[in-house]
């Protein structure tokens, strides 16, 4: 089986790390993209079951866990677990592709420590946390609570910075979109 590179991307909720993997995959065929299994509900009538998430319940979820089928899995939020399956993986690699991961600052982590040389993991942040409020708010999906919820953790988020190979701050869309290019096509080139 092709054992391809890993491509990490994480970051506080609202930073941009999903606009950049989308466009990465558009613009290289030859990444993947991992989907995620989580439990909490859809965002809108936009995301779908095997495309953006796994949805699953809580139960099905602790099977899994309790099957070993996880990389890394995590209570993100009380009751909203994530992680990514061993299955994602072998399916994109029998593909012959490389893995892109949009996933959150300990999800990273973990996968980094996983995959070790054979990933690159990219902490994606904006310039200040009142940017990523705003960005948060922009959605539209957010309460008054998950807002709140979501910006403590993303302080807490932060100081894990210094523990991911490179920082991409989100500042200039643009801008970062072609920084994310550079660092791919250099680490695939490693």
């Amino acid at each position: 089986m092709h054992k391809g590179k890993a491509f990490i991307f994480s970051a506080p909720s609202g930073s941009g790390k999903t606009t950049i993997v989308k466009h990465l995959l558009k613009k290289h065929p030859e990444l993947s993209f991992s989907i995620s299994a989580c439990t909490r509900d859809r965002r809108g009538r936009n995301e779908e079951n095997g495309k953006d998430y796994y949805f699953l319940t809580p139960e099905e979820f602790k099977q899994k866990i309790d099957k070993n089928e996880f990389i890394e899995w995590e209570e993100v939020y009380p009751g909203n677990f994530y992680g990514t399956l061993k299955s994602e993986i072998e399916r994109i690699w029998a593909a012959g592709k490389h893995v892109i991961f949009d996933v959150d600052v300990k999800g990273g982590l973990s996968l980094k420590n996983y995959f070790k040389e054979k990933a690159l993991a990219v902490f994606v942040k904006v310039p200040n946390l009142n940017v990523l409020e705003e960005r948060l708010n922009d959605r539209g999906t957010e309460t008054k609570d998950s807002l709140s919820q979501r910006l403590f953790k993303a302080r807490f988020e932060m100081g894990f910075e210094d523990r991911f190979d490179v920082t991409l701050v989100n500042e200039n869309l643009e801008d970062s979109l072609k920084r994310a290019e550079e660092l791919y096509s250099s680490f695939i080139k490693s």
